[in-house]
């Protein structure tokens, strides 16, 4: 962690954050809150401090982006400016790709917390506003808290167990409770805390503490956003429960890699396993306004969709499904906490909640274990597990840091880094659509995943945070931000959801923490392009009024404008200029037969350190172009077989 910023570099990003979010005169007639809402900027409402006191803390990377933000700008008399030519400025050091991640990280903050920050009343002065309702129920009484699982804290340094699993989430709490149910003694250390609905609040502010680093996680060049689960039960806890099964093509070229019968029968039996525990049904699902205006979209272009399969309680109530990604507050979402890791429990397995894996421990290339880091706020305390079967399950971009600091796993640890990058396009229509209402995703169209170079997109709904396109939406100036926003109740925000080609990596960065290096290849940005196009196309098929993108620079259409003129520009967009988001981080750990290539073999097992096994959405060899869930834990049911079977059970 950096020391706490010099006075000058303190007043620099105070400085930033009153451009960002400058007082402003309201307009003429304003009601109180109307007034209010541009009449107090950052520093009126304490933003600008709480930013900055922030900004030691950050992770290395986008630290050091900040730093030379605010040294660029020092250098530029920024301070002194006033505020028209303090915007200017920020629209200059953005043009530089490393300033630019500065700057997007302070603007993340400083408009997220804008429009998401709460006081002790749970509530935000801007949503009367907006028209952003807020919370609408009081968190549950432990009694009715389905999702609470024991948890152990030991007072030893060191324990023991057949098997540990690093990481609760989709893969680790499948492995975990196969492994209990074979008869192994089972431990689990998860690094997040432990959030079951007595504990959700319904704030997305709230929710942001069960994503790894508080949702904000950036790659090394600003262009791609990464949300991953950071809590107990992983991302199933706060994703949107879509079920979609392996593609059979993905499956049949899996298995040509090595992984052998995952294009055959018992692949579909692991399939199936899941699809059962979890209880997926289409039952449940309902569109809300969002979806129906992406179907109005899609149907007026000539594109099909299907109602989305969701792992949801039949008596799931629809008009709280806008906080699911904050975590289902009545327990309706049938996350691996009520299914897998219950069973888990059930069988005997310990959990361990904000442990740390630092390292795997490993003796002339076998596993005895790892050790582990418990953070408490009596202070951190060291942790040894002796067990000669070690999982890693903590995630995309944790599992290969766990490996890199372990030093095994091969020279693919890491690489080939699948995203599934999300493009995301907003209309603004002309009558209220409240996207932050009901189901975040219902319906879903294949339409377009085969439509350059064999490669494309899924089309799907996608639930609208505040705080999310307060902070992403293109920066012009503090006023036309707060104008802007104004209009966030007519949003309707869409995605296309591609099937990646390129790949990143993980990496360690100089604090030995995780980090995220990816570039937009050709092929996938020609992706990009065509999603921007289509769900542009889509928009104004539907009605809106507007339509503008997630592009660095400011990118939209307005009704009465040439459509087929903006539709051409955005083949003229440099490719730094694009933004996507991922939800879906695989084949960091990939499994496969070659060890120049792969991290494991085709069932799971390090090819270099036998007794150490990937199982979760790391193990993908490839992206499988829809959503992973169900295919990371039916492979997590393969891998599990495998390992009880190398015990002798």
């Amino acid at each position: 962690m950096a020391d706490a910023l010099s006075p000058s570099k303190l007043d620099t990003v105070v400085a930033v954050a009153a451009t960002l979010l400058p007082p402003l005169d309201p307009p003429d007639g304003a009601e109180p809150g109307l007034a209010a809402y541009f009449r107090d900027g950052a520093a009126e409402r304490g933003i600008d401090i709480s930013v900055a006191s922030i900004v030691p803390l950050l992770d290395a990377p986008v630290r050091s982006a900040v730093m030379a933000l605010v040294a660029y700008l020092e250098a530029e008399g920024f301070v002194d400016l006033g505020l028209e030519d303090r915007a200017a400025a920020l629209r200059r050091a953005a043009d530089d790709q490393h300033l630019r991640l500065g700057l997007r990280h302070l603007k993340t903050l400083v408009l997220g917390t804008f429009v998401n920050g709460v006081g002790p009343d749970r509530r935000n002065p801007t949503w009367p506003v907006l028209g952003y309702p807020g919370p609408v129920s009081a968190p549950v009484p432990p009694s009715e808290a389905p999702g609470r699982l024991p948890v152990l804290d030991p007072e030893e340094s060191r324990v023991s167990a057949d098997v540990v699993v690093i990481g609760s989430g989709a893969g680790g709490a499948v492995i975990a409770a196969r492994c209990a149910a074979a008869g192994l003694s089972v431990l689990v250390l998860e690094a997040g805390e432990q959030r079951a609905e007595d504990s959700l609040k319904e704030l997305d502010s709230d929710g942001a503490g069960m994503f790894l680093r508080g949702g904000i996680l950036w790659s090394e060049n600003g262009q791609m956003g990464v949300l991953a689960g950071a809590v107990l039960g992983g991302g199933t806890l706060i994703n949107s429960m879509v079920c979609l099964k392996t593609p059979d093509d993905v499956r049949a070229d899996w298995a040509s890699q090595g992984l052998t019968g995952l294009d055959g029968p018992e692949f579909d039996k692991h399939l199936d396993q899941v699809w059962d525990r979890l209880g997926v049904t289409s039952d449940a699902t309902v569109y809300n306004g969002n979806t129906r205006a992406m179907i109005t979209g899609l149907a007026s272009l000539g594109y099909g969709h299907e109602r989305l399969p969701r792992n949801a309680a039949r008596d799931d109530d629809s008009s709280l499904c806008g906080y699911c990604n904050a975590g289902c507050q009545r327990g309706a979402k049938r996350t691996v906490v009520h299914t897998y890791l219950q069973d888990a429990v059930a069988a005997g397995t310990s959990i361990i909640v904000g442990c740390e894996v630092d390292e795997i421990l490993s003796e002339d290339g076998v596993a005895t274990g790892v050790r582990a880091t418990l953070r408490r706020a009596d202070g951190d305390r060291q942790l040894v597990v002796d067990a000669p079967s070690v999982v890693v399950a903590a995630g995309g971009i944790e599992s290969p840091a766990v490996l890199l600091r372990s030093g095994i796993g091969g020279p693919a640890v890491g690489r080939n880094l699948r995203l599934h990058p999300a493009w995301i396009v907003t209309g603004v229509y002309e009558e209220s659509i409240e996207a932050w209402h009901g189901q975040i995703q219902s319906a879903v169209s294949f339409d377009l995943t085969k439509v350059v170079d064999g490669g494309g997109f899924l089309v799907e709904s996608l639930g609208l945070n505040p705080g999310t396109w307060a902070g992403q939406m293109p920066f012009v100036d503090g006023r036309t931000t707060r104008e802007r926003l104004l209009d966030l109740r007519r949003f309707a925000t869409w995605h296309g959801v591609s099937h990646d080609h390129g790949s990143g990596e993980v990496y360690l960065d100089d604090e030995g923490r995780a980090a995220v290096r990816w570039e937009l290849d050709d092929v996938d940005r020609k992706i990009g392009l065509r999603a921007h196009r289509e769900l542009a196309a889509m928009h104004r098929a539907a009605g809106a009024a507007e339509v503008f993108t997630f592009h660095w620079k400011d990118v939209r259409w307005r009704k009465g404008e040439d459509f087929d003129a903006f539709v051409d520009s955005l083949g003229d967009i440099d490719t730094d200029d694009y933004t996507a988001f991922s939800a879906h981080q695989m084949g960091s750990c990939r499994l496969g037969d070659d060890p120049e290539t792969s991290v494991a073999d085709g069932w799971g097992q390090l090819h270099d350190v036998s007794g150490v096994w990937v199982g979760d959405a790391s193990a993908l060899p490839a992206a499988p172009g829809v959503n992973p869930m169900i295919t990371i834990m039916a492979l997590a049911e393969r891998t599990a077989e495998a390992l009880i079977q190398s015990r002798g059970m």
